[in-house]
């Protein structure tokens, strides 16, 4: 599991040396990283580009599907309402996600939406790698700030 996240940790950094919100994700498949994504929502103009919507996309690109049952999505941090919405559309197996999102977390920071109530049993786990994932975010908005107060 670790190396997973390591590889969405990895995303992550893509994220944020392009002034982006450093989160990542990948998806997984027959025990292989099968689509990767990272924050792109400034880049792209489009405030729907989250790391997991990116990998999402990628994944029922390649597999010529919108159903991912047999994937499992690693990402950095808990995912917002939305990105929830799109995980449990596209049926993926299992989320696991490293640092929870006391801003927008959809899963038990904020909204905690009740996964269980869905037409689709999403297994969860939490708390992979969270420092180093809480640490990317903690690291990007501190030299943000800095940035701002010395300009």
């Amino acid at each position: 599991m670790t190396p997973f996240m390591k590889a969405a940790i990895q995303q992550a950094g893509r994220a944020a040396a392009k002034g982006e919100v450093p989160v990542g994700a990948v998806i997984v498949r027959d025990g292989k990283v099968f689509a990767r994504g990272f924050n792109q929502p400034i880049r792209k103009n489009d405030p729907t580009a989250h790391a997991e919507i990116v990998a999402i996309r990628k994944a029922a690109r390649k597999l010529g599907n919108y159903r991912m049952t047999d994937c499992d999505l690693f990402v950095t941090i808990e995912p917002c309402a939305m990105c929830l919405g799109a995980i449990i559309q596209a049926r993926i197996r299992r989320l696991v996600y490293g640092a929870d999102d006391p801003k927008s977390g959809a899963i038990r920071s904020i909204i905690r939406f009740p996964v269980e109530k869905t037409n689709h049993k999403l297994d969860i786990r939490a708390g992979v790698l969270s420092e180093e994932c809480a640490g990317l975010l903690r690291d990007f908005f501190k030299k943000r700030r800095w940035k701002t107060t010395s300009d």
